[in-house]
């Protein structure tokens, strides 16, 4: 009885052998195919490529271009683009494409390694013409705040430079980018007067807007905010007790209810402003990168909502409890 056990004990595993040995070949190869049919594919896909150096861009982008052409983004959602140290893929990338979308002011001074890689590729700098706020004080004082695209109102002419370069790119497309540009603007005016109407709660004297980095001139100077923050740019975010102290001094004689964070950066320096200086902090706002698509900030719409959802929450505390 033994023998016949192990006898059949033998036969059954000699047959999910030999089922192993049949079925993972045929596993992998259908795998394989699979691959080849995704890359085939991609290959069939003739449409210009227009490469953005960050998500955000890739996203006004795509909202003019609809699906007449192919946008991407150098950088990943939730990436530090100050600081971006291009990969050799990215600059295969950079040379494979038709049009090259940068910020400008000095924000992608990374993105100048595209342009020499790619010298037969155009490039358009959504912030060329636009008068630009400058920073005050500390290592970039007097150099251009890069962070236009912060202002509903400043965005609008991003999507003016991305009509007429898609035009030049493709000009039998020309119509669908007015009319998608065109589409895309109005959404950004309602928006404006949306995050206007949403920080018209926050009383005058607590209206200063306290982050990690200066990203938000635009955005204080157009809804009527002062501004402070540790760093005037990411790539200067060297944490100096001058700075800390001077920013918890701030706090505290103003008696800032909140201070707020970046999400590409880390909170912990603006944590401990808010601990010694009797504020709360308010939460990470997206400024540089979009979030996922399964996150609050898929789009620059999305952003703008978020964060002017936390500045609301962060200063305007009081007035919301006697609202």
């Amino acid at each position: 009885m033994k023998n016949l056990k192990l006898g059949i004990l033998k036969v059954s595993f000699f047959r999910q052998l030999v089922t192993l040995i049949i079925v993972l070949p045929l596993s992998v190869a259908c795998s394989k195919q699979g691959d080849l049919s995704r890359r085939i594919s991609n290959a069939s896909d003739d449409r210009p490529v227009v490469l953005t150096t960050f998500t955000i861009l890739a996203d006004m982008a795509r909202q003019v271009a609809g699906d007449r052409l192919q946008v991407k983004s150098i950088t990943k959602p939730g990436a530090e683009i100050h600081g971006y140290e291009p990969s050799p893929r990215d600059l295969e990338q950079a040379s494979n494409a038709d049009l090259i979308v940068e910020n400008g002011l000095g924000l992608e001074l990374w993105a100048r390694r595209f342009v020499q890689s790619a010298a037969d590729v155009p490039t358009v700098t959504l912030t060329e013409g636009m008068q630009p706020l400058l920073i005050e004080g500390d290592a970039y004082a007097g150099k251009p705040n890069p962070h236009a695209w912060m202002s509903p109102l400043r965005a609008q002419g991003y999507v003016d430079r991305l009509v007429d370069a898609f035009s030049q790119l493709d000009p039998e497309g020309a119509q669908l980018y007015r009319d998608n540009g065109n589409s895309y603007k109005l959404q950004l005016e309602n928006l404006d007067a949306e995050l206007r109407n949403l920080l018209a709660v926050i009383p005058q004297k607590q209206r200063v807007l306290v982050s990690c980095e200066g990203a938000f001139s635009y955005l204080a100077q157009d809804y009527g905010f002062d501004e402070a923050y540790l760093w005037p740019v990411n790539a200067e975010s060297q944490i100096s007790p001058r700075r800390m102290a001077r920013l918890i001094e701030r706090v505290k004689n103003d008696q800032i209810p909140a201070v707020f964070c970046e999400t590409t950066v880390s909170d912990k320096a603006q944590r401990e402003v808010a601990r010694a200086s009797g504020a709360r902090f308010g939460g990470s706002f997206y400024v540089d990168s979009l979030s996922k698509r399964n996150g609050p900030a898929p789009t620059l719409l999305d952003l703008q909502r978020h964060n002017v959802k936390l500045i609301r929450q962060g200063l305007a505390a009081s007035a919301e409890k006697s609202s």
